[in-house]
């Protein structure tokens, strides 16, 4: 799976978070259609993981878990270039943060997991 296109929807999601957990939630109960991607048995590559970053708006360092043990195993800081961040996500995909609902054109970080509801039309089932 690739990051969608169109009208699609993809929840990046983990079932061990709360917050992850909240998000899928919400989407289910507003009838949204998306797909489900459990990014930490299907990792985004680094290619799909620049994408992010663009839909986002905002760098790799900006949809990183920072106070993950890998990040700090990986040798990371916050003052590490984003190649090096990059690489370490692709190889330690429970670096990057969650929940992520990602349309198109936008990404949204579910931190509070309302927050994805801005990728649904006026925060109404898709």
């Amino acid at each position: 799976m690739t990051l969608p296109d169109g009208d699609a929807l993809v929840l990046l999601h983990n079932p061990r978070c709360s917050k992850s957990r909240a998000a899928l939630a919400l989407l289910e109960e507003r009838g949204a259609r998306f797909e489900t991607r459990l990014y930490l048995e299907a990792p985004l590559c680094r290619g799909e993981l620049e994408e992010l970053g663009r839909r986002l708006g905002r760098g790799v360092l900006g949809f990183t878990r920072t106070r993950e043990d890998a990040f700090a195993q990986a040798g990371l800081s916050g003052d590490s270039d984003e190649g090096a961040v990059l690489d370490a996500m692709v190889d330690a995909p429970i670096l990057m943060e969650r929940p992520i609902l990602v349309g198109a054109t936008r990404a949204v970080i579910g931190r509070p997991p309302e927050d994805i509801l801005d990728l649904l039309p006026d925060g109404k089932p898709a």
